[in-house]
């Protein structure tokens, strides 16, 4: 028997793997790319509508495809007027949520006393209330102290509302940091201001970042708390909201899919940025 044939002979064949086994070894994978598949279906109906020429005043039926929207996104009236003032407002309340989520997270993670536990239950209250609750409340209060609905109120409402997502973002970076890198530093002579900006700081800013991230999506998303306390201002998801009782025009879908795009392209642009970051400090 030859080399050849004694190989031949010893080889065994390959194990057929039955299609139940197979899903039964990959279920969860099956199961997650059916429930991202489920989550990205309507923002593809929303990109695929927005190359639609809608034959009458509701967007919902296709009818041919056409780019007029695209190459004018401004063109129905109020509608880029509501959206600057979402993003202003989404802006600010996110500089805000953050500054203050920041500081009430480092507070709690870092330091013991009296009312630490109330001001822990506090801090979810806002995540576990219905929003109907919150905002009817902080319209009653900006009633009773007869401030005037606008801007302002909105702000103050989406910076409350925003404020409890950055503290739980930031306190959970902050539970998992090594207090030991920071006691290093002291013991290398460094003063609490120098270990705060290049040891504490750097270490927190991916759930600083986090928090930020969520705020602006939740205030610029937000509709029920903005009702109550927008008076006769006009947000973007209040524009929404009123067109789609007249006619949900094209410029609509134009607007929702390239806030999708430049979210998603934010998310690979993190994750790109701190997969290099790893693999530095691999090769180092």
């Amino acid at each position: 028997m030859t080399r050849t044939t004694r190989t031949a002979a010893t080889r065994t064949p390959p194990v057929r793997t039955s299609p139940v086994r197979w899903l039964r070894r990959n279920a969860v994978v099956v199961a997650g790319t059916l429930a991202l598949c489920y989550l990205m279906l309507p923002n593809v109906v929303v990109l695929v509508f927005s190359f639609n020429q809608p034959k009458g005043r509701f967007n919902y039926t296709w009818n041919h495809f056409s780019t007029d929207a695209w190459q004018h996104p401004c063109g129905v009236a109020d509608m880029c007027g509501s959206l600057g003032l979402s993003l202003r407002i989404a802006v600010y309340s996110t500089i805000g949520a953050t500054l203050l989520g920041t500081l009430t997270a480092f507070a709690l993670a870092r330091y013991r006393f009296r009312g630490r536990g109330a001001t822990n239950m506090l801090i979810f209250l806002p995540m576990a209330m219905p929003e109907v609750v919150m905002g009817a409340s902080l319209g009653t209060l900006f009633l009773n102290m007869r401030i005037r609905f606008g801007f302002w109120t909105i702000l103050i409402a989406h910076v409350m509302f925003c404020l409890s997502f950055v503290v739980v973002a930031v306190k959970a970076r902050l539970a998992s940091m090594d207090p030991r890198l920071e006691e290093a530093a002291q013991d290398l002579y460094a003063t609490p201001l120098q270990t705060f900006w290049r040891i504490t700081l750097p270490l927190a800013a991916p759930g600083i970042a986090a928090g930020a991230l969520l705020s602006f999506a939740l205030s610029f998303d937000d509709y029920i708390i903005t009702s109550f306390n927008a008076g006769s201002a006009v947000t973007f998801p209040m524009f929404v909201w009123g067109s789609a009782q007249r006619g949900t025009p094209v410029q609509v879908n134009v607007i929702g899919t390239a806030m999708f795009v430049l979210a998603v392209l934010l998310v690979v642009a993190g994750q790109f940025a701190g997969g290099r970051r790893r693999s530095a400090r691999r090769t180092v």
